[in-house]
């Protein structure tokens, strides 16, 4: 557990190159903008909301200096557009301590929208309108007073998408928010967002993927190994499997994000339904 020396480099790097890529396509035709939205921009922005995660979890510079890691949180934010970092940390604390709690986890979809989207048709359409749902769900589930963070975050997103405007164009603000949208609806890559906690084997609703796109994707396919322990940085989490065999190996795991996508349109047993809904106690309700 701990800091990751390397992290905050590879961060800044990625958000450096999305500052080219943003220049490089300021006078590209329309469809060449959108083209490399998808096949660069996306993976690059994707990869990011997964730094934005670890960071939240104060693995950029640690626990003592948490403070440091929520501004360089809005800082890996610049390239995706929106503000998001400081609303997801909020969030994500209880998606750990209450996982799949009703009410509690707004990772966890509605009942309208399990309603609505219930056929493989639907399901699918649901897949490209994930972000949206991402996005509303937790003013509708447990809605939070907004932070004076998040309202720090807000001005420092807009203040960059401003600069970008002025100083590039329309095209290069279309391609950071297209790569942002394309890469958190439906892609290869956002099948860690299925595969994650649906219940692909019946009674664990925690799964790993053990697959090459860790690579790219700070190895949050490793994700039994992060709900157990938190504080690891991902590039560590490899290691939690390989020092403890006995009780990670038996264990269900996913081997493609692809089948996992495939199997949640088409599969009826599948769906928004098949995620462990969990009571919890809290101060609010005891």
């Amino acid at each position: 557990m701990g800091p990751d020396s390397n992290f905050k480099w590879v961060v800044t790097l990625m958000v450096l190159s999305q500052l080219v890529a943003c220049y490089l396509v300021k006078d590209l035709p329309w469809k060449w903008v959108f083209f490399w939205a998808f096949v660069f921009g996306s993976y690059v922005n994707h990869a990011m909301t997964l730094a934005i995660h670890d960071i939240s979890h104060n693995v950029a510079f640690g626990n003592k200096k948490a403070i440091w890691n929520r501004y360089f949180g809005m800082f890996a934010n610049l390239p995706i557009g929106i503000p998001v970092a400081s609303s997801f940390k909020k969030y994500h604390v209880d998606h750990h301590r209450y996982l799949g709690g009703d009410g509690l986890d707004t990772d966890v979809p509605t009942s309208l929208e399990c309603r609505l989207f219930n056929t493989p048709l639907r399901r699918f359409l649901w897949l490209f309108l994930q972000p949206i749902f991402y996005g509303l769900r937790p003013f509708c589930v447990s809605p939070k007073p907004i932070t004076q963070m998040e309202l720090i975050n807000f001005v420092v997103q807009l203040t960059y998408d401003l600069l970008i405007y002025n100083f590039m164009g329309v095209k290069s603000v279309a391609y950071m928010l297209a790569g942002t949208l394309l890469t958190t609806g439906f892609n290869l890559v956002t099948g860690h967002f299925i595969a994650e906690h649906y219940m692909y084997a019946k009674g664990y609703d925690t799964v790993s993927y053990y697959g090459p796109l860790n690579w790219i994707t700070f190895n949050v396919g490793y994700h039994m190994e992060h709900h157990d322990f938190p504080s690891i940085p991902g590039s560590k989490l490899p290691l939690v499997k390989k020092i403890a065999p006995e009780y990670y190996n038996n264990l269900p795991y996913h081997f493609s994000w692809g089948i996992v996508l495939w199997d949640f349109v088409f599969k009826q047993e599948l769906g928004l339904f098949a995620r462990v809904k969990r009571k919890y106690k809290t101060r609010d309700n005891l």
